[in-house]
C-alpha cells in the first residue's frame, strides 16, 4: 500500500528548543533552568476550589466563551488594574492557554498574503501561527545596548507596508525580561493610529513586573485597546502551567471574529478549572503579591550570578534572566547551552532560538521560577565555571 506524501504546512519547524533542552537536562541530571515553568506547586486553596467544582457537578461543557463568573472576574481585574472596561458578554473569551489564544487571534484576523510584524527575539509560537494563517512574518529585531534590550520603533514603522495587517508585541517580554513603558505604547499607537493595523499583545507575564514599575498593558491605551487582542494566562499567574487556561480580551467586533475560530479549534475550556479559578479570583492578593514573590527570587539569582563570570542583563519583568557568557566561552549559543547542560549540569536556553534569522549575541536565558533550593543548587554549579 502506498502512503500519500503530506506536504508540510510548516516545513521550517522542527522540535522546539524547549523540548530538546529539557530532554538533554533529563539525560544528564541537570538542573533545568531552561523551560519556563515553576518546580513548586500552586496554592492548595486553588486545588481545593477546582475539586469543589468537580464535586458540585461542574463537569460538562461550559459556555463556548467561558463561564460567566470567570469572565466577570477577568473584566473586574482588568478594570481595576488598567482602567479599561471590557464587556463581560461580548469582549472576553476564556481560552485553552495563551498559546491557543494567540493562534486563534492570528487565524481570525490574518488572511493569505497579509504581513504581520513580530519583534525578535520572540516566543516561538508567533511565526508558525502566522504561516498557518497564510500570512507573512516580518521580523524587526530589538536593539541590544548597555541598558539591555529595547524596541526600535522607527524600525517597526519602517517595516509597515500597505499589506501590514497586525503587529505582535509582548510585555513583559520573553525571552529578554524587558518591559514596555508608556512611551513605547505611545510610539506603537503613533504607528497604527491612522492605519487599518491590528495589535496582538501577549501579556502572560503581566503580574511579574519589578522594582515598583507599572505593567504597560495595551488595554491602558485608548488608541491601542480599540484595535487589540490582549492575551493573558492563569498558568503563569497561578503557577499552573499544565492547566492551560488563559483568556483574550478584545473589542466586540474583534471578539466576534475571534470566537468564530475559537468555537471550531477548541470550542470550550476545562469546566471545573474555570469554576475553581473564578472562585479563587475573589481574593486579588495572589496576583497582587506576585511581583514581590518573584522579585525576591530574581534578586537571589542575580546577586549570586553577579559573583560569576556571567554578565547580567536587566530583568525588569517575567521570570527569566538573560546573561552574556563571552568571558567564559566563544561557543555559539546552542553549543554553549548544550555544554552547560552536559558538563555543568545546568540547563539554559540559547536566545538565538527565539530569532527568525540566525542571530548570535552570546546570550542564554535562565528561568528563576524555581524553589530556592533548586536555584541555590544551580548557582553553586554555575559558580564553579
Amino acid at each position: 500500500m502506498t502512503t500519500p506524501d503530506l506536504q508540510s504546512r510548516l516545513p521550517a519547524v522542527g522540535t522546539t528548543i524547549f523540548t530538546l533542552m529539557s530532554a538533554l537536562a533529563n539525560q544528564h541530571g541537570a538542573v533545568n533552568l531552561g523551560q519556563g515553568f515553576p518546580d513548586f506547586d500552586c496554592d492548595p486553596r486553588l486545588v481545593d476550589a477546582v475539586a469543589a467544582a468537580m464535586r458540585a457537578g461542574h463537569n460538562q461543557y461550559p459556555f463556548m466563551t467561558g463561564i460567566q463568573p470567570l469572565r466577570e472576574a477577568i473584566a473586574a481585574k482588568i478594570a481595576a488594574l488598567y482602567g479599561h472596561s471590557y464587556d463581560v458578554n461580548s469582549e472576553i473569551t476564556v481560552t485553552a492557554g495563551a498559546t491557543q489564544g494567540i493562534i486563534t487571534a492570528i487565524l481570525c484576523a490574518v488572511h493569505p498574503g497579509d504581513e504581520v510584524i513580530v519583534i525578535d527575539p520572540c516566543y516561538d509560537s508567533y511565526q508558525p501561527s502566522i504561516v498557518l494563517a497564510g500570512g507573512v512574518p516580518v521580523p524587526v529585531s530589538m536593539r541590544l545596548g548597555d541598558d539591555g534590550y529595547s524596541v526600535p520603533w522607527h524600525d517597526v514603522a519602517a517595516a509597515v507596508t500597505p499589506r501590514t495587517r497586525m503587529i505582535v508585541v509582548n510585555t513583559p517580554h520573553n525571552p529578554t525580561g524587558t518591559i514596555l513603558r508608556r512611551a513605547d505604547l505611545d510610539a506603537l499607537a503613533a504607528i497604527v493610529a491612522d492605519r487599518p493595523i491590528l495589535v496582538l499583545s501577549d501579556e502572560v507575564y503581566e503580574h511579574m513586573v519589578y522594582d515598583g514599575q507599572e505593567h504597560a498593558s495595551v488595554s491602558r491605551h485608548p488608541v491601542l485597546a480599540e484595535r487589540a487582542f490582549v492575551v493573558s494566562s492563569f498558568g503563569k499567574t497561578y503557577h499552573t502551567t499544565g492547566w492551560k487556561i488563559g483568556y483574550v480580551a478584545a473589542p466586540k467586533a474583534l471578539s466576534a471574529e475571534f470566537r468564530k475560530v475559537h468555537q471550531y479549534n477548541v470550542f470550550s475550556v476545562n469546566t471545573p478549572m474555570q469554576h475553581g479559578i473564578a472562585a479563587y479570583m475573589a481574593d486579588p492578593a495572589p496576583y497582587l503579591e506576585l511581583p514581590a514573590f518573584y522579585q525576591r527570587k530574581r534578586d537571589l539569582f542575580r546577586d549570586a550570578l553577579a559573583g560569576t563570570r556571567f554578565t547580567l542583563l536587566p530583568a525588569d519583568g517575567t521570570y527569566f534572566q538573560c546573561v552574556r557568557y563571552d568571558a567564559i566561552s566563544d561557543l555559539p549559543e546552542a553549543e554553549f547551552a548544550q555544554w552547560l547542560t552536559s558538563e555543568v549540569k545546568v540547563a539554559a536556553i540559547p536566545v538565538s532560538a527565539f530569532y527568525s534569522r540566525p542571530t548570535e549575541s552570546g546570550i542564554v536565558r535562565f528561568c528563576f521560577a524555581k524553589k530556592d533550593e533548586t536555584l541555590k543548587l544551580a548557582l553553586a554549579r554555575l559558580a564553579k565555571i
